[in-house]
């Protein structure tokens, strides 16, 4: 089933770095695999995804794998 994550893109550099989504609730969302239209940091978003059974060295946030999206925003 699938749920709305409404939030900022945002670009972490640690280790080999990585994607993932800070939700408007402080939520992380870490996606399988990090749209490149959504590939700007802070750029407000909207995603549909679901959860993932996948796995992680990230060791970060949820693990999602998004269904469609769009850009809010880019401030």
């Amino acid at each position: 089933m699938s749920f709305k994550i409404a939030g900022k893109a945002k670009y972490f550099n640690i280790g080999t770095g990585f994607w993932g989504i800070i939700d408007d609730k402080g939520n992380e969302w870490l996606p399988e695999i990090m749209p490149e239209q959504l590939k700007f940091d802070n750029h407000k978003v909207e995603c549909k995804a679901v959860k993932s059974n996948g796995f992680s060295m990230h060791m970060w946030g949820t693990m999602v794998r998004i269904v469609s999206f769009k850009t809010i925003s880019t401030e």
